[in-house]
């Protein structure tokens, strides 16, 4: 990753050194992941949908502690790996989102408010920037190779609200806290790197 992109890495020190974290990361390019694993301060179990298990790679990504994950439907045994990650000290990584979009944080799933209330772990806001503002003349689906791409971590917060429910209101609640601090994040990211909205189709957002 290093190599192919140049990312530029900001705020990584904010990522605890010890304990249970969630990294919480806007999803615009496939490349996203691999650019976590690649500049993340401490090892990431990242939950991947089931399909990219497929062939050669399914191994190699449960041998470096990925976690295969049905995005259709309750998967109790991807549920049960990542609580375990987080129970022993680890770091998950979710794409809270659910899959690839505009990166914005404008939509999130429940999932990410789950294991951050489950666990206890203090959820911290990633943002992946530049991955698809612009793409490779030789290779259509990538970023221009060397092209740079800003990966910004954020300070850690607690998604619950101090009384320790889990109820379906609370994990409501949680869900619209962290979206409320991810999508600061993300301005403040875009603030600090210079970099404005883009869509995925290139035109940048007024």
């Amino acid at each position: 990753m290093h190599g192919l992109w140049q990312p530029r890495v900001l705020g990584a020190w904010r990522v605890p050194a010890t304990g249970p974290a969630i990294l919480a990361v806007n999803h615009s390019h496939n490349i996203d992941g691999p650019l976590l694993l690649g500049t993340s301060p401490r090892p990431v179990h990242f939950l991947i949908k089931k399909e990219a298990f497929v062939g050669p790679l399914g191994p190699f990504l449960r041998s470096i502690g990925q976690i295969g994950v049905d995005r259709h439907a309750a998967d109790r045994a991807a549920t049960t790996d990542a609580l375990g990650v987080l129970a022993q000290g680890g770091v998950l990584g979710i794409f809270p989102e659910g899959t690839r979009g505009e990166g914005d944080f404008a939509s999130l799933r429940g999932g990410l408010s789950y294991f951050a209330l489950r666990s206890g772990a203090p959820v911290v806001p990633v943002a992946v920037l530049g991955s698809a503002e612009r793409r490779s003349r030789v290779v259509g689906a990538l970023p221009p190779l060397r092209g740079r791409v800003d990966v910004v971590f954020g300070e850690p917060f607690d998604a619950g609200d101090g009384s320790g429910r889990r109820t379906r209101a609370a994990l409501d609640a949680a869900t619209v806290r962290i979206q409320q601090r991810l999508t600061e994040h993300l301005a403040e990211a875009r603030a600090l790197t210079g970099r404005r909205s883009t869509h995925p189709n290139g035109k940048r957002a007024q």
